[in-house]
Protein backbone atom coordinates (compact mmCIF):
# COMPACT_ATOMS: atom_id res chain seq x y z
CA UNK A 1 0.00 0.00 0.00
CA UNK A 2 1.65 3.59 -1.49
CA UNK A 3 1.72 6.62 1.28
CA UNK A 4 -1.09 7.78 -1.17
CA UNK A 5 -3.52 5.83 -1.20
CA UNK A 6 -3.33 4.91 2.94
CA UNK A 7 -5.22 8.36 3.92
CA UNK A 8 -8.05 6.60 2.12
CA UNK A 9 -8.38 3.18 3.77
CA UNK A 10 -7.89 5.20 7.37
CA UNK A 11 -11.79 6.53 5.53
CA UNK A 12 -13.19 3.35 5.19
CA UNK A 13 -14.29 3.28 9.39
CA UNK A 14 -16.28 6.55 8.63
CA UNK A 15 -17.47 5.40 5.68
CA UNK A 16 -19.06 1.94 6.20
CA UNK A 17 -20.11 3.62 9.54
CA UNK A 18 -22.10 6.60 7.45
CA UNK A 19 -23.44 4.17 5.39
CA UNK A 20 -25.21 2.07 7.93
CA UNK A 21 -26.30 4.88 9.53
CA UNK A 22 -27.41 7.39 6.65
CA UNK A 23 -27.38 6.00 3.38
CA UNK A 24 -29.20 2.99 3.88
CA UNK A 25 -31.84 4.90 5.67
CA UNK A 26 -32.37 7.56 3.49
CA UNK A 27 -32.78 4.95 0.32
CA UNK A 28 -35.20 2.76 2.47
CA UNK A 29 -37.24 5.96 3.71
CA UNK A 30 -37.21 6.56 -0.28
CA UNK A 31 -38.50 3.20 -1.41
CA UNK A 32 -41.22 3.58 1.59
CA UNK A 33 -42.24 6.22 -0.11
CA UNK A 34 -43.44 4.79 -2.91
CA UNK A 35 -45.13 1.78 -1.96
CA UNK A 36 -48.44 1.71 0.24
CA UNK A 37 -47.39 1.43 3.67
CA UNK A 38 -49.95 1.61 6.77
CA UNK A 39 -50.73 -0.22 9.22
CA UNK A 40 -52.54 -2.74 7.68
CA UNK A 41 -49.61 -3.99 5.06
CA UNK A 42 -46.86 -3.18 7.60
CA UNK A 43 -46.13 -7.12 8.37
CA UNK A 44 -45.41 -7.90 4.81
CA UNK A 45 -44.45 -4.28 3.78
CA UNK A 46 -42.06 -6.37 1.65
CA UNK A 47 -45.13 -7.13 -0.79
CA UNK A 48 -46.55 -3.90 -0.23
CA UNK A 49 -48.40 -2.37 -3.54
CA UNK A 50 -46.58 -0.18 -4.86
CA UNK A 51 -48.15 3.07 -6.05
CA UNK A 52 -45.65 5.54 -7.55
CA UNK A 53 -45.81 9.22 -6.83
CA UNK A 54 -49.37 8.38 -5.44
CA UNK A 55 -47.86 9.47 -1.40
CA UNK A 56 -46.15 12.68 -3.34
CA UNK A 57 -49.27 14.09 -4.71
CA UNK A 58 -51.23 13.15 -1.51
CA UNK A 59 -48.63 14.67 0.85
CA UNK A 60 -49.59 18.08 -0.61
CA UNK A 61 -53.29 17.17 -0.18
CA UNK A 62 -52.61 16.74 3.82
CA UNK A 63 -51.06 20.06 4.61
CA UNK A 64 -47.70 20.00 4.15
CA UNK A 65 -47.88 23.45 1.74
CA UNK A 66 -48.65 25.00 5.36
CA UNK A 67 -46.60 23.11 7.36
CA UNK A 68 -43.24 24.14 4.61
CA UNK A 69 -44.53 27.46 4.83
CA UNK A 70 -44.75 27.75 9.08
CA UNK A 71 -41.13 26.33 9.31
CA UNK A 72 -39.56 27.76 6.97
CA UNK A 73 -41.38 31.19 7.84
CA UNK A 74 -40.75 29.82 12.17
CA UNK A 75 -36.86 29.21 10.77
CA UNK A 76 -36.05 32.69 9.28
CA UNK A 77 -37.97 34.65 11.82
CA UNK A 78 -35.64 32.90 14.37
CA UNK A 79 -32.39 33.31 12.77
CA UNK A 80 -32.85 36.73 11.91
CA UNK A 81 -33.68 38.16 15.45
CA UNK A 82 -30.83 35.68 17.15
CA UNK A 83 -28.00 36.79 14.43
CA UNK A 84 -27.94 40.63 15.88
CA UNK A 85 -28.61 39.15 19.40
CA UNK A 86 -25.54 36.89 19.44
CA UNK A 87 -23.26 39.34 17.90
CA UNK A 88 -24.00 41.62 20.29
CA UNK A 89 -23.33 39.09 22.71
CA UNK A 90 -20.22 38.84 21.20
CA UNK A 91 -18.76 42.08 21.53
CA UNK A 92 -19.75 42.29 24.62
CA UNK A 93 -17.49 39.82 25.72
CA UNK A 94 -14.76 39.87 23.71
CA UNK A 95 -12.26 42.54 25.67
CA UNK A 96 -11.31 41.20 29.01
CA UNK A 97 -13.06 42.89 32.06
CA UNK A 98 -13.77 41.47 35.63
CA UNK A 99 -16.76 39.10 35.79
CA UNK A 100 -16.22 38.24 31.91
CA UNK A 101 -16.02 34.22 32.14
CA UNK A 102 -19.39 34.55 34.56
CA UNK A 103 -20.87 36.19 31.62
CA UNK A 104 -19.59 34.42 29.22
CA UNK A 105 -21.33 31.30 31.24
CA UNK A 106 -24.34 32.51 31.91
CA UNK A 107 -25.02 33.32 27.77
CA UNK A 108 -24.33 29.57 27.40
CA UNK A 109 -26.93 28.29 29.70
CA UNK A 110 -29.96 28.13 27.20
CA UNK A 111 -27.41 26.29 24.62
CA UNK A 112 -26.03 24.12 26.71
CA UNK A 113 -29.91 23.04 28.59
CA UNK A 114 -31.01 20.23 26.72
CA UNK A 115 -34.41 21.05 24.58
CA UNK A 116 -36.48 18.59 26.85
CA UNK A 117 -35.70 20.93 29.50
CA UNK A 118 -36.20 24.08 28.35
CA UNK A 119 -39.95 23.06 26.11
CA UNK A 120 -40.64 22.06 29.36
CA UNK A 121 -39.82 24.64 31.56
CA UNK A 122 -41.17 27.11 28.97
CA UNK A 123 -44.62 24.99 28.81
CA UNK A 124 -44.87 25.26 32.37
CA UNK A 125 -44.71 28.62 32.85
CA UNK A 126 -46.71 29.87 30.04
CA UNK A 127 -49.42 27.86 31.13
CA UNK A 128 -52.95 30.21 31.68
CA UNK A 129 -51.87 30.37 35.38
CA UNK A 130 -48.23 30.05 34.78
CA UNK A 131 -45.75 32.58 36.05
CA UNK A 132 -46.11 34.91 32.42
CA UNK A 133 -49.43 35.89 33.35
CA UNK A 134 -48.96 36.34 36.55
CA UNK A 135 -45.89 39.06 36.29
CA UNK A 136 -47.62 40.61 32.74
CA UNK A 137 -50.85 40.91 34.78
CA UNK A 138 -52.43 39.20 31.08
CA UNK A 139 -54.70 36.61 33.17
CA UNK A 140 -55.66 33.84 31.68
CA UNK A 141 -53.89 34.68 28.30
CA UNK A 142 -53.39 31.12 26.12
CA UNK A 143 -49.88 31.13 24.47
CA UNK A 144 -50.28 26.76 23.78
CA UNK A 145 -53.30 27.83 21.58
CA UNK A 146 -54.72 29.57 19.04
CA UNK A 147 -52.90 32.34 17.43
CA UNK A 148 -50.93 32.78 19.75
CA UNK A 149 -48.70 29.32 19.84
CA UNK A 150 -46.86 30.34 16.75
CA UNK A 151 -45.45 33.60 18.09
CA UNK A 152 -44.82 31.17 21.42
CA UNK A 153 -43.03 29.08 19.44
CA UNK A 154 -41.24 31.48 17.96
CA UNK A 155 -39.71 33.15 21.65
CA UNK A 156 -38.79 29.69 22.98
CA UNK A 157 -36.70 29.17 19.89
CA UNK A 158 -35.05 32.47 20.11
CA UNK A 159 -34.26 32.25 23.80
CA UNK A 160 -32.62 28.86 23.37
CA UNK A 161 -31.11 29.39 19.90
CA UNK A 162 -29.12 32.28 20.48
CA UNK A 163 -26.13 31.62 21.82
CA UNK A 164 -25.15 29.41 18.66
CA UNK A 165 -25.08 32.28 16.95
CA UNK A 166 -22.94 34.09 19.84
CA UNK A 167 -20.30 30.99 19.89
CA UNK A 168 -20.02 31.28 16.14
CA UNK A 169 -19.55 35.52 15.89
CA UNK A 170 -16.36 35.33 19.30
CA UNK A 171 -15.14 32.37 16.84
CA UNK A 172 -14.60 35.26 14.09
CA UNK A 173 -14.01 38.12 16.65
CA UNK A 174 -11.04 35.55 18.26
CA UNK A 175 -9.47 35.46 14.66
CA UNK A 176 -9.33 38.75 14.45
CA UNK A 177 -5.28 40.23 14.42
CA UNK A 178 -3.95 42.26 16.60
CA UNK A 179 -2.74 44.61 14.29
CA UNK A 180 -6.08 45.31 13.10
CA UNK A 181 -6.89 47.30 16.29
CA UNK A 182 -3.53 48.61 16.73
CA UNK A 183 -3.72 50.20 13.03
CA UNK A 184 -7.41 51.78 13.73
CA UNK A 185 -6.52 53.29 17.06
CA UNK A 186 -3.15 54.99 15.29
CA UNK A 187 -6.01 56.32 12.83
CA UNK A 188 -8.12 57.40 15.40
CA UNK A 189 -11.30 55.46 14.01
CA UNK A 190 -14.22 55.96 16.26
CA UNK A 191 -15.92 52.50 17.32
CA UNK A 192 -18.90 52.61 14.83
CA UNK A 193 -16.71 52.80 11.81
CA UNK A 194 -14.39 50.51 13.01
CA UNK A 195 -17.28 47.86 13.98
CA UNK A 196 -19.09 48.26 10.68
CA UNK A 197 -15.75 48.86 8.10
CA UNK A 198 -12.80 46.37 10.71
CA UNK A 199 -14.95 44.32 12.58
CA UNK A 200 -18.04 42.66 10.95
CA UNK A 201 -16.17 41.73 7.30
CA UNK A 202 -14.31 39.55 9.14
CA UNK A 203 -17.78 38.20 10.73
CA UNK A 204 -19.33 37.52 7.55
CA UNK A 205 -18.24 33.82 7.03
CA UNK A 206 -18.64 32.51 10.27
CA UNK A 207 -21.96 34.45 10.71
CA UNK A 208 -23.55 33.07 7.03
CA UNK A 209 -22.10 29.71 8.20
CA UNK A 210 -24.17 30.21 11.70
CA UNK A 211 -26.98 31.39 9.53
CA UNK A 212 -27.07 28.62 7.74
CA UNK A 213 -26.64 25.99 10.35
CA UNK A 214 -29.26 28.01 12.47
CA UNK A 215 -32.02 27.81 9.98
CA UNK A 216 -31.99 23.83 9.15
CA UNK A 217 -31.63 23.38 12.95
CA UNK A 218 -34.86 25.31 13.21
CA UNK A 219 -36.41 23.53 10.02
CA UNK A 220 -35.52 19.98 12.06
CA UNK A 221 -36.61 21.25 15.32
CA UNK A 222 -38.90 18.80 16.57
CA UNK A 223 -38.20 18.50 20.57
CA UNK A 224 -39.08 21.76 21.14
CA UNK A 225 -42.70 22.03 19.31
CA UNK A 226 -43.53 18.52 20.73
CA UNK A 227 -42.97 19.18 24.39
CA UNK A 228 -44.74 22.81 24.12
CA UNK A 229 -47.84 21.48 22.05
CA UNK A 230 -48.00 18.08 21.95
CA UNK A 231 -49.11 15.81 19.15
CA UNK A 232 -50.84 16.63 17.36
CA UNK A 233 -49.67 20.13 17.49
CA UNK A 234 -51.99 23.29 16.91
CA UNK A 235 -52.80 24.42 13.55
CA UNK A 236 -50.85 27.48 13.86
CA UNK A 237 -47.47 25.56 14.79
CA UNK A 238 -47.71 22.19 12.63
CA UNK A 239 -44.50 22.11 11.28
CA UNK A 240 -43.00 19.38 9.13
CA UNK A 241 -41.22 17.38 11.79
CA UNK A 242 -44.82 17.41 13.42
CA UNK A 243 -46.64 16.73 11.21
CA UNK A 244 -44.19 13.67 9.83
CA UNK A 245 -44.26 12.48 13.36
CA UNK A 246 -48.16 12.68 13.67
CA UNK A 247 -48.62 11.09 10.11
CA UNK A 248 -46.27 7.91 11.14
CA UNK A 249 -46.65 7.39 14.43
CA UNK A 250 -50.51 8.40 14.79
CA UNK A 251 -51.91 7.94 11.56
CA UNK A 252 -50.18 4.66 10.72
CA UNK A 253 -49.34 6.01 7.10
CA UNK A 254 -45.86 5.23 6.95
CA UNK A 255 -45.61 5.62 3.29
CA UNK A 256 -47.10 8.78 2.83
CA UNK A 257 -45.04 9.87 6.15
CA UNK A 258 -41.92 8.70 4.47
CA UNK A 259 -42.63 11.24 1.47
CA UNK A 260 -43.28 14.38 3.42
CA UNK A 261 -39.94 13.74 5.07
CA UNK A 262 -37.98 13.08 1.40
CA UNK A 263 -39.71 16.02 0.88
CA UNK A 264 -38.26 17.96 3.39
CA UNK A 265 -35.30 16.69 2.98
CA UNK A 266 -35.22 18.40 -0.48
CA UNK A 267 -36.16 21.40 0.96
CA UNK A 268 -33.07 21.44 3.69
CA UNK A 269 -30.70 20.77 1.07
CA UNK A 270 -31.81 23.80 -1.56
CA UNK A 271 -30.21 26.74 1.10
CA UNK A 272 -27.52 23.82 1.88
CA UNK A 273 -26.72 24.18 -1.74
CA UNK A 274 -26.65 27.22 -2.33
CA UNK A 275 -24.50 28.01 0.63
CA UNK A 276 -21.26 25.07 -0.58
CA UNK A 277 -22.10 26.92 -4.15
CA UNK A 278 -21.00 30.05 -2.35
CA UNK A 279 -18.07 28.88 -1.09
CA UNK A 280 -16.98 27.19 -3.69
CA UNK A 281 -17.07 30.27 -5.78
CA UNK A 282 -15.10 32.09 -3.00
CA UNK A 283 -12.82 29.59 -3.32
CA UNK A 284 -11.71 29.68 -7.27
CA UNK A 285 -11.47 33.15 -6.97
Amino acid sequence: MSELQRPLWLLTPGGLLMTLIILIPLLLAIWISFIDLDQYTLRRWVEAPFIGIGNYVESFESGLPKSIWLSVSFAVLSTAVTVPIGIAAALVTQNAYRGRALVRAVFLIPYVLPSFVVASVWRTMLQPDGIVNETLGLGSTLWLSGSNSYWTLVLVEIWAAWPFIYLMALAGLQSVDNEVHEASAVDGTTWWPKLTRVILPYLRGPVLLACLLATLNHINNFTLPFVLFGAPAPDDVNVMPMLVYVTSFQGLRFGLSAAMAVLSLVLIAIPLYAYLRAVRLDVDK
